[in-house]
Formats: C-alpha cells, structure tokens, sequence
C-alpha cells in the first residue's frame, strides 16, 4: 500500500479493510515477518504500547504490586499439577522439545499465560501469613498457537500484562478482583477513553482453573466485543495443586487463596485504533500519543524562513518546558502532505505557523479529534495546549460511550436476538441459565455468546421466560458476537 495515499474506504463501510490500512499506513505495525501470526511493531506503535504500559504499572504500584520478570519458558510438568488449566490451554501452546542438535529431556511452553510458572514459586515463597498478601506482576509477551489471527486482536504472540495475587482469605481476594475491575476502569476508560462493559462470565465461559471469571467487553464498529480486560477468582484451586500452604495466625496450615489480573494491552491498541480512529486515521488522546504537539513551519519564501523557523523554535522550548512530546517537522514536503501524515498518525494537536502567525504574535491550533482550527494568541499558547489536553480525551469519552449506549438493545424472543445480531448489536436478555440453550443460541445464530451478568449495577429479570428457549428466567444477561 502506498502511505501517501491515505485510506481508501470508510471506516463505517468496510471496518476491516480500513483497520488494516490505518494498522499500515500509520506504519504502527508490519506484517511482512516470514512467520505467520507474529507482526513487527514498528515504532510509532511501540511508543504507544510503551506508554500504555507506563499508565497501568502506575495503578497497579499504587495498589501495592511489585514488579517482576519470569522465564519465558515453563516445564511440561508445572501444566499438568492443574488439570482443568491444563485442559485449556494445551492446544494452543508451543513447545520446545530440541536444544542445539539435542532433543530436551523434558518439553518447555512458551508461556501462554504464566499461572504455572509463578505458582510453583510461590509454593517456594509462601510459608507464613506474615508472607501475605503476595501481589506481583509482569508486562510481558504470551504466545498461543491461534489458527485466524489479526493484528492487535488475536495473535500466536501478543502483549500484555499479568498480575498473580495471594491471599490469606476469600474475601481478601475477592476485594482483589473488585479493585482490579476499579484498575480497569481508572485505565482504560479514565484515561484512554475506551468503554466497557465489565461482565460476570457464564461458568461454562471461564478461565481454565478458575472458580469464577469477570472480564470487560467493549464494542467495536463492525459489530463485535473485544474482551479487554480479565480479573479471575482462582479460589483455591492453583494453591492445593500447586502446595501453595502458610501458617495462619492461630498456627494451623492452610491453603491460599489467589486471584489473577490480565490487563491485555495488544486488545486495548485495537480499541483505541477502532473506537477513536476515523476515515483519515488514528485518533489518539494526548497522553499516550508518541507525538503530543506536532509543529508544522508553513514558508513560502526563502526571506521568510528565518523569522518563521524562530518563532518554531520558540514554541518548541516553551513546550519542551512543560514536558510535552514535541516535534517540528521540517521534512521537504509540502504543508499539506505534512497535515495529512501526521492525521493518519493521530497527533492530537497541530501547530501551524507561517508569516501571518509571525507578525500577529498568534498561533494557529489544529486539534485533530474535531478536525477544527482555532487561533489564539501567543501568550494563551500553555493555557490552550493544557485544556485541549483536557478536552479532546472528553470528546473522545463522550463520543464512544454514545456509540457503546446506542449499541445495546433488550430483545423478548428469538426473532429480535437474530435480528439484532445480524445489525451488530449487544442484546440484553432475560435466561434460563442452562449451558445448553447457550449453546443452542450460539450455533443458530452463527456466533452469539453470552457474555455474563452485567456488573455494577443490579438487574432484574425483566420477563419471566428465557427469550431463547422459553424456560423459566433466571437472571439477566448480555449476548453479543466476539472475536
């Protein structure tokens, strides 16, 4: 594809190709790597990816985790101590059986997910109470052998974070799962904008090994939830397969209690590239764009240069001064070829500077979320730059939450659950409970799942049938399709 081009189709015509494109051509990523399912993540993306990181770690060290870095590698024998968790993910991990022109004693997995390698250590770590609460996390790579893969959505190697939490009691980890959910939501819809909805997964939908999974889907434009977010209780189960045993305060042995948290990064770029992102590209908030304030020198004769670049340079400092991420583009293109790269990129705010700016002591603001211009005066240039902060991030919260509400419809029967499917909408159901009408549900409508209970706020059933199979309703639930 060529990038000077721009897109070619519309996000609300062909989703799909567009988000390759805008993946493309805003050279976030390159696919050409000769081992399918594996991408090059390319700088611009890479710095996202980075600052995305930096804002969770943060959350999650104020709520007292600590980080660390584990092997990529786990031993055979560490999958099998969990049976159910075994069960689930050994179809998809890759093993490593040779070593040089040796074959291994033993198989080692590229970690899918690192329940096994953390928790035979903290069989080691763990002996006393006094050992308790143990909360610890990673930011790493995970690797699943996925047959269909798409960049940022689902890959055979994918980022994210993952954060292994011990405790002394239930309700400890309970609350565990509770501020997990609050991380969530002080991370990906506080600060970049993405809403969610946080569910209570089906027993049959869970995390393998866990007692119960609650997990955040958001709306994509074609149609589509993408899970985000993942926070687990894992009860027991790890700590008796895996011995993980202390002292309690009255001197008596017993079994831990854990939780798992799985903030997945590689999903949370594909929200912000689909949510925010429109037909001329990447729409990205201020505090995670590589590229806050992009300054752009508009010159058209050689005598004007020096007083333009100066006054470029100016802004540059006073800028820098305040620690925004800025950049005078000076390559040899032409304005209009510079605003076009830098909107498919999604820098938040242009500044564009030429003679007139000079000799009226203003600048002229482009802020890229509204595609508006405005011009202010030189000495209101820090104010203005610290509201657009502010302010283009609400734009972009106000804008998706409408599109998730105006999504989500309630459906009687099953005729208004196919129809609403085939429109790409969350359908909120009053159901039966029973596995197999979930099922049922899935394979007639080529692909609805239910998603869970909404959390948050109580639901009552609001029909005392199941709008799929008829039965007695016992709870209220979200159906929607996935990827």
């Amino acid at each position: 594809m060529d990038k000077e081009i721009g897109i070619t189709v519309k996000k609300n015509e062909n989703f799909s190709e567009w988000y390759t494109q805008v993946c493309i051509k805003s050279e976030l990523i390159d696919i050409r790597y000769n081992v399918q399912g594996f991408i090059v993540h390319r700088p611009w993306a890479t710095k996202i990816i980075k600052n995305i990181f930096k804002i969770f770690e943060r959350e999650l060290e104020k709520t007292g985790h600590q980080p660390v870095i584990f092997p990529t590698v786990i031993p055979e024998e560490n999958f099998e101590k969990e049976k159910e968790h075994v069960r689930g993910f050994k179809p998809e991990v890759f093993w490593i059986t040779e070593a040089g022109e040796e074959k291994l004693d033993r198989r080692l997995a590229l970690r899918p997910t690192s329940e096994t390698a953390f928790y035979q250590m903290y069989s080691l770590w763990i002996t006393s109470w006094r050992d308790l609460p143990l909360k610890l996390y990673q930011s790493v790579s995970v690797y699943r052998y996925e047959k269909v893969t798409r960049p940022f959505i689902r890959g055979r190697e994918f980022l994210w974070i993952e954060a292994h939490n011990v405790f002394e009691t239930h309700e400890e980890a309970l609350k565990q799962v509770r501020e997990d959910m609050e991380n969530s939501r002080k991370v990906i819809w506080e600060q970049l904008g993405i809403p969610f909805l946080f569910f209570k997964r089906p027993k049959w939908d869970k995390f393998a090994g866990a007692v119960d999974t609650y997990a955040a889907d958001t709306l994509l434009p074609d149609g589509r939830v993408l899970q985000i977010s993942s926070t687990h209780d894992l009860g027991q189960n790890f700590s008796k397969a895996f011995e993980i045993v202390f002292i309690d305060r009255e001197g008596r042995r017993k079994y831990a209690w854990q939780t798992c948290y799985g903030p997945g990064i590689w999903r949370i770029v594909a929200a912000i590239i689909s949510i925010h992102g429109d037909d001329r590209g990447l729409v990205l908030p201020l505090n995670i764009a590589p590229i806050q304030i992009v300054i752009i020198p508009i010159i058209y004769k050689d005598s004007d240069k020096d007083k333009v670049m100066d006054k470029c340079n100016k802004i540059l400092e006073t800028l820098l001064e305040k620690n925004y991420r800025v950049h005078i583009d000076t390559r040899d293109k032409t304005p209009g070829w510079k605003f076009n790269d830098w909107e498919l990129r999604g820098v938040p705010i242009r500044i564009e500077i030429g003679m007139k700016e000079v000799e009226k002591n203003i600048v002229t603001i482009f802020r890229r979320d509204l595609r508006k211009r405005m011009l202010i005066e030189d000495d209101k240039l820090i104010e203005t730059i610290e509201f657009l902060e502010k302010d283009i991030l609400n734009v972009l919260k106000n804008r998706a939450e409408k599109f998730l509400k105006e999504n989500i419809i309630t459906a009687r029967n099953r005729e208004e659950i196919i129809e609403g499917l085939n429109k790409g909408k969350i359908i909120r159901i009053s159901f039966c409970g029973k596995e197999e009408c979930a099922m049922d549900l899935k394979e007639k409508t080529n692909g609805g799942k239910i998603r869970g209970i909404l959390l948050g706020k109580p639901e009552e059933n609001f029909d005392e049938k199941c709008a799929w199979c008829g039965e007695n309703a016992v709870n209220t639930v979200y159906v929607a399709k996935s990827y």
